[in-house]
């Protein structure tokens, strides 16, 4: 059996990388590639997350980076059709909501290849974000769907997915934490930034909606003004965000900031580090709501709707708009001792990779007998 894995920006490769382990355990897997579309590329950056995560570097790297979404997902099933072809892979897997995920597997199954869909059945309600027609269309023609929570079940469901195909194994990405939390408190991350745990906050800031125009960005200055203006705030910059703040010319402002630590992309095990000992992160970003849910950090969302809302009902994270009055008078309350009391949700345990690999195998088998 030859399963080809497929990661297209940074946040697959937290998920790949525990499914990579496992298949190679179960005796009916006998070969499991690992294609890297090059959706999201930094040469740098891919090493760190490839050498940290333990993944053998790609057997295929597609190398289509950047561009609309429409060419992105043309140039990727293109490449990955004439992967299959070679390859004849028994299953392709994709995970998450990237394009890679949709390109890819509209190519396998238009190929007769089965695809199982790891994080299937997340729903944010808003068919505006990319990710969402991603994720909707994805479940529509995988066979195999592997969910983190009931609510991903019970999404499946109302769209009229057979039961035959939904398999609740819980949330990969927090495979790659609990294996590596060990390593990222040796990574002295916290200590060499001057910080002192639980008094500093985090920030990853990204999405369109929040820095692609000059009024969201211009917000988004403030709040961080406010923020470090009550604790020492920490944000490696995503590319594209700083990239906005030069094009609004809103650059000097940012770096006058005092107690703003602004750093590059920073590797996995570090940033899973600050994280765990800080005392709140602000984000806009999915994986983080689930990772801070584990790491019981508490975690503002600055979004309108999140496709993770299991992470605010059980967990850690609250939604809120992008008003940096609102957002500030909340750090406050959190450093003060109002912590929201989250839990960790039902087998999120650092086993899924090894279920779903089990899954997989004995789905397959009994396709082949």
């Amino acid at each position: 059996m030859k399963i080809i894995s497929v990661v297209g920006a940074r946040p697959n490769f937290m998920k790949v990388a525990p499914l990579h382990r496992a298949f190679q355990d179960r005796e009916a897997i006998t070969e499991s590639l690992v294609v890297h579309t090059g959706q999201h590329y930094d040469e740098q950056m891919s090493d760190i997350f490839f050498e940290q995560l333990e993944l053998p570097h790609p057997d295929r790297y597609l190398g289509v980076g950047s561009a609309s979404h429409a060419q992105q997902t043309a140039r990727v099933m293109a490449s990955f059709e004439e992967v299959v072809e070679e390859e004849e892979p028994d299953l392709v897997l994709v995970v998450g909501d990237v394009n890679s995920t949709l390109a890819c597997s509209l190519v396998a199954t238009k190929m007769h290849i089965p695809v199982a869909h790891v994080e299937a059945g997340l729903r944010s309600g808003d068919r505006d974000m990319p990710e969402e027609i991603n994720r909707l269309l994805t479940d529509t023609i995988a066979e195999l769907l592997f969910v983190t929570e009931q609510d991903g079940i019970d999404n499946l469901k109302a769209e009229g997915v057979s039961d035959d195909r939904i398999f609740f194994v819980g949330n990969v990405m927090i495979d790659s934490l609990v294996f590596f939390q060990e390593k990222a408190a040796q990574t002295g991350v916290v200590e060499e930034l001057n910080l002192t745990p639980s008094r500093y906050a985090v920030m990853t800031m990204h999405r369109p909606s929040n820095v692609d125009n000059r009024e969201g960005l211009t917000r988004l200055l403030e709040t961080i003004e406010r923020i470090a203006g009550l604790v020492p705030l920490v944000f490696p910059m995503h590319p594209r965000t700083r990239n906005r703040f030069d094009e609004f010319g809103l650059a000097d402002r940012l770096e006058a900031v005092e107690d703003l630590v602004l750093l590059e992309p920073l590797g996995y095990l570090e940033f899973l580090r600050l994280m765990e000992e800080s005392g709140v992160v602000v984000t806009d970003s999915g994986g983080i709501q689930e990772e801070t849910t584990f790491l019981q950090v508490p975690c503002l969302t600055l979004r309108d709707s999140t496709e993770r809302p299991i992470t605010i009902k059980q967990g850690t994270n609250e939604l809120m708009d992008l008003d940096p009055e609102q957002v500030e008078k909340r750090v406050q309350n959190i450093l003060s001792g109002d912590r929201p009391k989250g839990q960790i949700p039902k087998k999120w345990d650092g086993k899924v990779a090894e279920r779903i690999a089990k899954h997989i195998e004995n789905t397959l088998a009994v396709a082949s007998a």
